[in-house]
């Protein structure tokens, strides 16, 4: 392959478009999980209702977004790193 003045530029690229695949890939999981789940809130999620104040920590769902975050990035990195 022959290396050009725009060869960072063909990086950039390939990584804007594996980021947008990632994005809609994650997308198109959490609609289909919000159809099977119902919508309601996941397992872990702390509600703590008090008169005039609501405050809800959703534990379950960060963990569950930190470990498809770090598996999306740990693929897109090797991806790269070929």
């Amino acid at each position: 392959m022959r290396e050009t003045r725009h060869g960072n530029m063909d990086e950039m690229a390939k990584l804007l478009i594996l980021f947008g695949i990632s994005i809609a890939l994650i997308g198109a999981l959490l609609y289909v999980f919000g159809r099977v789940w119902g919508g309601g809130p996941l397992p872990g999620t702390l509600v703590l209702d008090t008169g005039n104040l609501t405050c809800i920590v959703p534990l379950g769902a960060s963990i569950l977004l930190s470990v498809i975050l770090t598996v999306v990035l740990n693929l897109i990195l090797r991806a790269l790193n070929k």
